[in-house]
């Protein structure tokens, strides 16, 4: 499989002594590591580390990043000396395009499911993670970016009339999954989630902030700042309490997934292998390069 291999790899590279470069006096270890797509570094604080992605130009999330992000994030998790992360982004005007579609579209089953199982992974390691979560969004986060950012503890979002937020699966012909859904009816409340599913709403800074799906809008370059003093607030918080207040909130959430992993995957292969999918996605993909023209 793909994936195993390419977890293989990623371990490789993210070996303590694989790709290290010398980082700004103090943080841990005061050093970063990393992979081609995402870069791990130290913060400004003793715990914290800076996840940044970088997979110009929009960080869509193929399977390499997925598998690269959860390298990452299991070698932060494993090291006890790190207690929050920061995510953000180092294409401009981008936090992540969300789902590769070229992952989704003129694939086989096999393929489908693979990248689904990576999907969920990814998801179900953010949303249980033990460590505070902030995400700084510093630029558009529609789809599959906007779960990154909802499965975070906090969200900070660049105050942009460039940048939106929001789930907008429908618009491309598929459908949210019942987990994503769930995840944004946490976030937003069941109205709310109800319309912009439906709808496929991208939420504007405002908009996004009135909703609730982000939690503050600050100008552009504070968005890192902010977010890294908001952790600095949730850390001040005992571990071990917070994080088992952290999975008696989330843990019904992630069990209804858990419970059912194989269906959801066989419905997305089911669901991505009708012919009237395909299309839409070939259409919008069209689109995508007429654009790019």
């Amino acid at each position: 499989m793909a994936l195993v291999a390419g977890l293989r790899l990623a371990r490789v590279l993210l070996r303590p002594n694989a790709g290290l470069r010398s980082a700004a006096p103090g943080g841990l270890g005061a050093r970063c590591f990393g992979s081609p797509r995402v870069l791990v570094e130290p913060g400004p604080a003793a715990g914290v580390a800076v996840v940044t992605l970088k997979s110009p130009p929009v960080n869509c999330l193929s399977l390499e990043l997925l598998t690269e992000l959860m390298i990452c994030l299991e070698k932060l998790e494993n090291d006890k000396t790190f207690r929050g992360i920061v995510f953000t982004s180092d294409c401009p005007g981008i936090f992540s395009a969300g789902l590769d579609l070229m992952e989704i579209c003129g694939r086989n089953p096999a393929h489908y499911a693979e990248y689904w199982k990576a999907v969920q992974e990814l998801w179900l390691r953010l949303y249980l993670s033990k460590l505070v979560l902030i995400a700084a969004i510093n630029g558009a986060c529609p789809a599959g970016g906007c779960l990154i950012a909802l499965s975070c503890d906090y969200r900070v979002l660049a105050d942009n009339p460039k940048y939106s937020i929001g789930l907008n699966e429908v618009l491309l012909g598929i459908i949210a999954p019942f987990w994503f859904k769930d995840t944004l009816v946490n976030t937003i409340g069941q109205r709310a989630a109800e319309r912009a599913l439906q709808l496929g709403l991208l939420f504007s800074p405002a908009e996004a902030l009135q909703v609730g799906i982000v939690d503050q809008v600050v100008p552009e370059d504070q968005a890192q700042s902010t977010a890294l003093s908001v952790l600095a607030q949730w850390m001040a918080v005992p571990d071990h309490a917070r994080q088992l207040t952290k999975n008696m909130m989330r843990k019904a959430t992630a069990d209804r997934l858990l419970k059912q992993r194989d269906a959801d995957i066989q419905n997305f292969v089911s669901f991505l292998s009708r012919d009237s999918v395909q299309k839409s996605l070939k259409a919008y993909l069209g689109k995508l390069k007429e654009k790019k023209v």
